[in-house]
């Protein structure tokens, strides 16, 4: 099977502004995504997904291909991450390059280690999945999370009575954004990724940090 790990990486970041290419620990962010793909050694290719040349030559440096930009339909901020991977695929497709498996890497998660895709991709193959995603523990217990009423009134948030310690709690997960591998053919017949045949590979906390602003920036820099 023909694999493909795409790491879309738009500009124009509103939260930190050109952070897929904002200078981490001595390289743009987007190095470490790159890095660690290639390094996996599980992809036939390894290509960003960028609608800038700027974007565009950073990830040529670092051993990605950039065969063609984005298109303007996929550039803009309310775009998903997944009309863009198919974007990709037909365009791959149109040039005869065809793949079975994608792998969209977030270039904001850039503890995400080469050692994590392998794990990710022998568990798609292991149980011949339909899709895998990264996921990592949730940080506190869901029993002590609810929504807020529009006055902030914490009435009925939960009863005190039934709260216990965190420990007797059951363990929860949150997809952390660090890895999705999914069948070409159910992504772009448009299949929801996490229905049947879909498995979670578990991820630790350093490996899942997301970087969105610039405390998140500093975090990862830090852990680095």
């Amino acid at each position: 099977m023909k694999r493909i790990a795409v790491i879309p990486a738009r500009s124009g970041s509103k939260g930190l502004k050109d952070k897929n290419i904002k200078e981490m620990a001595g390289k743009p962010l987007m190095a470490y995504t790159i890095e660690a793909a290639l390094s996996s050694g599980v992809f036939d290719e390894v290509m960003v997904s960028t609608d800038s040349d700027r974007y565009a030559e950073v990830a040529r440096k670092y051993g990605a291909s950039v065969p063609f930009l984005r298109s303007e339909e996929t550039s803009g901020d309310k775009a998903s991450t997944w009309d863009t991977v198919r974007e990709v695929l037909n365009n791959y497709s149109n040039l005869g390059v065809n793949f079975d498996v994608v792998a969209v890497l977030q270039p904001t998660s850039p503890l995400r280690t080469a050692e994590d895709i392998r794990g990710g991709m022998e568990l798609f193959d292991r149980n011949n999945a339909t899709a895998v995603i990264g996921v990592c523990e949730l940080e506190h217990s869901i029993n002590i999370c609810n929504v807020l009423k529009e006055n902030n009134s914490m009435c009925g948030f939960f009863d005190s009575n039934m709260s216990g310690r965190r420990q007797d709690a059951g363990k929860y997960y949150r997809i952390n954004g660090a890895l999705y591998i999914q069948k070409v053919s159910d992504l772009m017949a448009k299949k929801n990724i996490y229905g049947e045949g879909s498995y979670a590979y578990i991820m630790d906390k350093r490996a899942s940090v997301d970087v969105d602003d610039e405390m998140d920036f500093k975090m990862a820099e830090s852990l680095m």
